[in-house]
């Protein structure tokens, strides 16, 4: 089925049509808005022609980082994103043929395998890892069993945490609610506990 996460069509039919660029777009998915992440990668084959993780991870890190920071800008921090994107491509091809997609179908693994395989890519943690399993289950084709249940919550049918679950304007707009509705519990729990460390300093000692 064809993704609608950025709004852009060329970016989703990208997203769509070549799995590095799905990759790609959720490693770039951090302190930016989802929408711009994963219109990073058509950024990226329109600056430098390539498609392909060997091309990638072949070009010159100043070529690769000025093609980051053209305006508008890949990421807010071309650096450090330019330098994870050429290394994730150059793990790709030293462990998977430069095959981005061999992660979920080499070897017709389960979820679970490929929950471990995406760990193991640099940039990818556990929650990363987590999201992305559940957009290849959901929107991307892959029936690996248990692939829910090792995605965790980010695998729950009809649920909007995250960029799995955005296949519409208006999806997008609940996923962003649920993130802003989780930033803003996070920082009462923050207010809380510092609240609390203030009244246990104040206790007299005995």
């Amino acid at each position: 089925m064809a993704l609608h996460i950025t709004g852009d069509t060329a970016a989703d039919e990208l997203l769509t049509d070549n799995p590095l660029a799905l990759l790609v777009g959720m490693l770039l998915d951090q302190q930016v808005p989802m929408e711009t992440a994963f219109a990073g990668p058509l950024k990226i084959e329109q600056r430098t022609g390539a498609t392909d993780a060997a091309a990638i991870a072949s070009m010159a890190p100043d070529e690769f980082l000025e093609a980051f920071k053209q305006t508008p800008a890949v990421h807010r921090f071309p650096g450090s994103m330019a330098t994870r994107v050429q290394t994730l491509c150059q793990t790709l091809v030293d462990d998977w043929g430069g095959d981005a997609s061999a992660l979920w179908t080499q070897g017709d693994p389960d979820g679970a395998e490929v929950l471990k395989r995406l760990k193991t890519l640099p940039g990818f943690g556990e929650q990363k890892a987590k999201i992305f399993l559940a957009l290849l289950g959901k929107q991307y084709g892959f029936t690996g069993s248990g692939w829910r249940e090792a995605a965790g919550a980010y695998g729950d049918e009809g649920s909007f945490r995250s960029v799995a679950d955005i296949v519409s304007p208006e999806s997008l707009t609940k996923v962003r609610e649920h993130k802003k509705a989780l930033k803003v519990a996070a920082k009462q729990q923050d207010r809380a506990s510092e609240a609390s460390r203030e009244t246990a300093a104040k206790q007299p000692k005995a």
